[in-house]
């Protein structure tokens, strides 16, 4: 799928150790290392009261997100939900090679960020577990 650096190694490393739940997928979003685990595992990630999470995020001193791990393209609307909460978009068409997301204006300056920042972090993401370029309109 993608290329994983030795931060990320890092990363799911401290993952692994902390929640006991294994996985080979993170990426950075929004300034938020984001986890991808199987939905069933995702209680166990987070732990009692967010406890492994807070654990993580006082290690790295950086906010940690966990989503659920797509099965497929038709998990690509509830993926990038997760990703880009509590900012919400309208709709979601995916086609043969693409994604378009259709937000408002108050949220699509949101979801582009400063720079297009946000906008190219999501685009990587989308290439990376769906093979499809990203739109936002």
């Amino acid at each position: 799928m993608n290329i994983i650096d030795m931060r990320y190694m890092r990363y799911l490393n401290l993952f692994g150790k902390i929640t006991r739940v294994d996985t080979r997928f993170c990426f950075e979003y929004n300034q938020f290392i984001v986890f991808c685990v199987p939905q069933q595992l995702i209680s166990k990630a987070v732990g009692i009261g967010g406890k492994n999470i807070k654990q993580m995020s006082g290690i790295l001193n950086k906010k940690i997100k966990v989503v659920p791990l797509p099965l497929g393209i038709q998990d690509a609307e509830k993926f990038i939900k997760a990703i880009v909460n509590p900012v919400t978009f309208k709709d979601l068409k995916i086609s043969d090679n693409e994604i378009v997301l259709t937000a408002g204006t108050q949220n699509k300056a949101a979801l582009i960020g400063r720079n297009k920042r946000r906008f190219l972090e999501m685009q990587g993401i989308i290439k990376n577990y769906f093979g499809k370029t990203f739109k936002i309109i």
